[in-house]
């Protein structure tokens, strides 16, 4: 199964909806929250070069945030990474 990590912050309805839409396919993910851990945080923009949550990665290839997310589940690419 892939390993699948998403920087989210508390309040953040993207981080929530991106999180529905993992969890709506059956798969374990690594949330890590960048509430107030600024070191975290610059981990996430160096990894991504965004500064916006959510930021996910899948094996490590960075999907993007929520549009990314929904949009490639929707031509049908989610999917074949989830496995």
């Amino acid at each position: 199964m892939a390993k699948i990590e998403i920087y989210t912050k508390a309040t953040c309805p993207y981080c929530r909806r991106a999180k529905e839409l993992l969890a709506s396919k059956g798969v374990v993910f690594d949330e890590l929250p960048i509430d107030g851990d600024a070191a975290l945080r610059d981990v996430m923009i160096q990894r991504s070069g965004r500064t916006t949550v959510p930021q996910i990665f899948i094996d490590g290839q960075h999907i993007g945030g929520c549009d990314d997310l929904y949009a490639l589940d929707a031509r049908g690419g989610l999917d074949p990474l989830l496995r």
